[in-house]
């Protein structure tokens, strides 16, 4: 097989570079390990013949982060949760609405975190000396840190720890050994591999392993010393429906010693196979409402609570809609989810799970990277983004059908974004007052008012119209009471 194309994916903050190449039905995207080059991975017999297999039984696609390999350069390795975007942004690339995943090495978190966040979109998910967290329950942090740091430092150079610490059955072989140092200049930088090697001290996506829909098969090396096989045991005990394979073998690397674990997948890939249209589908309508009430709909049907399973993947979208697309920072996400725990080592998993909840419900919608997190507003109608950006005084009232989330009322964050959307609307209901005294039309004067006037009992303008519209309309007993109810208002007669 000839070394098909590099292509490239568009996504925030970079291109992501990948390959598509093979024959079978069924579509497999490779997502990456630590650090590659889907590039110049072909050079290496053992990455070869795994390739042309994957060609012989699927549609098979790979990519490489973005900040390694022949993707674009960044200044930080994406976090997981960027991770999860990028992954789709490849997807829709190439137009592909549902695929298997297959996951080697730190990939298994990213993987099981998108099927949980997408559940249309997996068929399956194969986990390949994988799993859902990377450190096991009792470790030293400050012993892997240093580790790590040290790890990152000799990154490609003649005393790379990678050969040893992943591909131990190989240590003795030279070529593999040389090869494999120029293949890491190649595929990351040294303080690229270090900010990833630090991240995944962190990844811990055990909660989503239940909410995974599709069927996934474990497979993993009894004697991986990079991941022990107990952590692949444990994903496959968590979730609904896996199957566990483990096999022979001390080489991390799936491409080194032993390939026959291809046999497993291929029957899982095409055993598993369920009709499913083949032209992409529109992308669904996603609408979030705040003014009034709270509610998600998509394409015309409202997302019960109970599909949340979270009260905080609600309090993060009704944050995040508070800010109209604007990032929030991580750091200010927990403080309102988790306000007892200061230690982001703790709630930067948990935010990744209820993040994964939040875009399952909002079928993506949601633009995440280290530092904030944002609604993407291209893919969700956010009613009070709507209120902003109406001209038309009519449409401003439509759309202001109460308080910005009342059911939040005592928190900080909540009150900036009611207050100016109140503000804007009275403002368009006082225009049109105006119209509709000077017309005169006191029916529509009177409407307005009194929907001004459920708004905020205080408008003193709408009271003013209120009374003047009964006059205008000759009814003695509606200007007494709309009389009676200012003066009420205001503690006066």
């Amino acid at each position: 097989m000839e070394v098909p194309p590099i292509q490239f994916a568009p996504a925030r903050g970079g291109r992501i570079a990948y390959q598509r190449f093979g024959t079978g039905p069924e579509v497999v995207i490779g997502i990456p390990p630590a650090a590659q080059n889907i590039e110049v991975a072909w050079e290496w017999p053992g990455l070869r013949t795994m390739f042309d297999r994957f060609g012989r039984f699927c549609d098979y696609l790979h990519f490489d982060k973005r900040g390694t390999g022949a993707s674009d350069v960044a200044q930080t390795v994406p976090g997981i949760d960027e991770r999860v975007d990028d992954l789709r942004a490849v997807l829709d690339a190439e137009a592909i609405e549902r695929a298997h995943l297959f996951a080697q090495s730190e990939g298994g978190p990213l993987a099981l975190l998108f099927a949980a966040s997408y559940p249309e979109r997996a068929k399956s998910i194969t986990l390949m000396g994988s799993c859902a967290r990377v450190m096991p329950d009792e470790y030293d942090r400050d012993r892997q840190s240093a580790l790590r740091e040290r790890f990152a430092e000799l990154w490609g150079t003649d005393e790379s720890m990678a050969v040893p610490v992943f591909a131990p059955g190989h240590i003795d072989d030279d070529e593999f050994v040389r090869w494999h140092r120029r293949y890491e200049r190649v595929a990351a930088s040294s303080q690229g591999v270090r900010d990833l090697m630090m991240q995944m001290m962190d990844w811990d996506v055990r909660d989503v392993v239940p909410d995974v829909e599709c069927p996934i098969l474990v497979l993993h090396r009894r004697d991986d010393p990079a991941m022990p096989l107990e952590l692949g045991r444990e994903v496959a005990a968590l979730a609904p429906e896996a199957t566990l394979v483990e096999l022979d073998g001390g080489d991390h690397f799936a491409f080194l010693g032993d390939q026959s674990w291809l046999d497993e997948m291929e029957r899982f890939v095409t055993g598993s196979v369920r009709e499913h249209p083949t032209q992409p589908s529109a992308p669904p309508s996603v609408e979030l409402i705040t003014l009034g009430r709270f509610a998600v709909v998509v394409d015309g049907e409202e997302v019960p609570t109970s599909a949340w399973g979270s009260k905080r993947a609600r309090t993060l979208v009704k944050r995040l809609a508070a800010a109209r697309g604007w990032p929030v920072r991580r750091d200010e996400l927990a403080d309102i989810l988790w306000p007892d725990e200061a230690d982001p080592s703790v709630w930067g998993s948990r935010l990744s799970v209820v993040l994964s909840t939040a875009r399952r419900v909002l079928r993506g919608g949601i633009h995440a990277d280290r530092q904030t997190v944002a609604l993407d507003l291209d893919s969700v109608d956010l009613d009070l983004a709507r209120l902003h950006d109406a001209s038309d005084d009519t449409t401003i009232l439509d759309l202001h059908a109460g308080p910005f989330l009342a059911e939040e009322a005592t928190e900080d964050w909540r009150r900036g974004a009611h207050d100016e959307a109140l503000s804007i609307a009275r403002q368009a209901g006082h225009r049109l007052l105006n119209r509709a005294l000077d017309a005169p039309v006191p029916a529509e004067a009177t409407r307005v008012a009194h929907l001004l006037l459920a708004w905020d009992e205080g408008d003193a303008i709408a009271h003013d119209a209120a009374v003047e519209a009964a006059r205008l309309a000759g009814d003695p007993a509606a200007e007494a009471a709309a009389r009676a109810r200012r003066g009420a208002a205001f503690g006066c007669t």
